[in-house]
């Protein structure tokens, strides 16, 4: 690249240069040293491109398919989760659903026991009223023979004050089936 400088320093300059001519040595354009220059930074943006754009373009790309993978991660997770919503309010329904029927059975269930509960108690206190009765009956028959006894004993005495002689077991029964037979019409 050498020889292209030195015949590029060597070429004097035109006298019919023109605009360009009276342009760049009103400014001082060495043309070498700006061939060089531009040379230089060809090399430099090659170097920054190969060396630091490129492998910054790089990773920016990787973080670009990272972030999208990311994203697609999240939408997926936000549809788990959706579906995870739904399975779970259906699962509640289900389970209010089953709760409901469950208090419907059981209060089914608990009118029944109470009826049967009631006809129990009726049973029993129509049992415990029978045996009152059949008690009360019992007792009754209980006074009736102590009574007749009772009146019969008076009877053989008050006769046996009023007639005056003793009487023998055969005259006090006699005369207790008189006076029982009177008395139970």
């Amino acid at each position: 690249m050498l020889p292209i400088f030195e015949i590029l320093a060597a070429v004097p300059p035109a006298e019919s240069e023109g605009v360009v001519g009276d342009i760049s040595r009103s400014f001082k354009v060495y043309w070498p040293q700006l061939v060089s220059q531009f040379i230089s930074f060809a090399i430099v943006i090659f170097l920054l491109k190969k060396f630091a754009f490129g492998p910054i373009q790089a990773m920016l790309d990787q973080r670009r398919e990272r972030i999208a993978a990311g994203e697609e991660k999240l939408k997926r997770i936000e549809k788990q989760l959706a579906d995870s919503e739904a399975s779970t309010a259906a699962a509640i329904a289900k389970a209010n659903e089953e709760a409901l029927r469950l208090i419907a059975e059981a209060k089914q269930g608990a009118a029944a026991f109470a009826e049967q509960k009631t006809q129990e108690a009726i049973a029993q206190a129509q049992q415990i009223l029978s045996k009152a009765e059949a008690a009360g009956n019992a007792d009754r028959e209980r006074i009736s023979t102590e009574l007749k006894r009772e009146f019969g004993r008076l009877v053989a005495a008050t006769t046996s004050q009023v007639t005056g002689k003793v009487l023998t077991a055969d005259d006090q029964h006699r005369i207790n089936e008189e006076a029982l037979s009177k008395v139970g019409n």
